[in-house]
């Protein structure tokens, strides 16, 4: 008869995936085809070049109309402040007696038409002055407003010209290609995955009883498909959310820089161990009762009798079995029942 004791946890291994430090998405911001696919997966670019461009010879034929429609606005702008100019400093330049050609009728107006509107309170030079003045002010501010408009219609445009080059937000590789030259894309469609791999992380789904052994800073010791290479690794980032399928938890650890290998490949992740794990017990191979479909052990009652209970068994190292489910630490059991033994039965104590 033995006493089941707590399984003492050793390392656990986990498998992960190589991926890069940071992973992008670029999308299209702009109908139109795709004039340029700058390299293909595993190509590495600087930051800012471009990767992916797309046809602008609309948006560069709607930024020339926009350059004239600044240019006329401005020749508008310039005559209407010569004119608002020539007002100030000479008002009486409108007067027709100074035009050739019009010395009768300007006679007629000095002496007849004007005398003869003041007389009737009809004219007054002083409001006339103003209005003149206001009319070539307003003309200036007509043609500036649209030199404004035409400069912020040439600004948007050449936003959309910018937004038909997609470039590398740092120094990396282009991991997935999502269109060629040639295709026709639209607002949001995916072009390039792009990814910062100056820096790898690991990549692995935990199981969530052993995220407990992890913490954000811990070193942990990973395995490289490369020539099985092992180097330290740190817990970067633990997901606060589990798999409600799978039950784990996405984890991801920083890998030192220079390290062999690429995004992709596979890696070993060794959880280290604790001094036991909560729930789970190790017995002799031996008390499991031989025979039968599923694992079952005698557990020994106070009563000196025997109950047959069926068990869930995990790994096995040497002569011991880790038991997940069906027994818990400080139980008695045989240590090596006969395939007939059934509940009830009296067992020998020193069985």
């Amino acid at each position: 008869m033995i006493t089941v004791e707590a399984a003492a946890a050793g390392e656990q291994t986990v498998s992960g995936t190589v991926v890069p430090f940071r992973e992008v998405a670029l999308t299209a911001q702009i109908g139109g085809r795709v004039t340029l696919v700058a390299g293909a997966e595993g190509d590495f670019f600087d930051r800012d070049e471009v990767l992916v461009a797309i046809s602008d010879e609309r948006l560069v034929a709607q930024r020339q109309q926009a350059l004239a429609e600044m240019r006329s606005a401005e020749a508008a702008m310039r005559e209407a402040q010569m004119q608002y100019g020539r007002e100030v400093a000479s008002p009486r330049a409108r007067n027709i007696g100074q035009m050739p050609g019009m010395g009768m009728p300007a006679m007629f107006d000095q002496f007849f038409t004007r005398p003869m509107g003041a007389m009737a309170g009809m004219g007054d030079p002083a409001v006339d002055r103003h209005a003149d003045l206001y009319s070539r002010y307003i003309g200036i501010d007509q043609a500036a407003s649209r030199w404004k408009e035409a400069r912020s219609r040439l600004e948007e445009i050449d936003s959309a010209i910018r937004d038909t080059r997609s470039v590398a937000p740092s120094s990396g590789l282009i991991m997935r290609k999502h269109v060629e030259e040639g295709d026709t894309v639209q607002p949001g469609q995916p072009l390039v995955s792009f990814g910062h791999v100056e820096v790898l992380r690991v990549e692995a789904d935990i199981p969530a009883r052993l995220v407990a052994r992890l913490r954000v800073g811990d070193m942990v010791r990973v395995t490289l498909d490369v020539s099985k290479t092992e180097v330290d690794a740190r817990v970067a980032q633990i997901f606060p959310i589990a798999d409600p399928q799978r039950h784990t938890v996405t984890v991801k650890f920083d890998l030192p820089r220079g390290v062999p290998g690429g995004p992709g490949m596979y890696a070993d992740v060794h959880i280290p161990g604790t001094d036991t794990t909560p729930g789970l017990v190790r017995i002799p191979l031996s008390a499991i009762i031989p025979g039968g479909a599923l694992p079952r052990v005698a557990v020994v009652e106070a009563d000196g009798t025997a109950r047959v209970r069926m068990v869930r068994l995990g790994s096995v190292q040497g002569d011991m079995v880790t038991v997940l489910t069906g027994l818990e630490a400080g139980e008695r059991i045989l240590d090596s029942p006969y395939a007939t033994i059934r509940s009830g039965e009296r067992v020998d104590s020193a069985a």
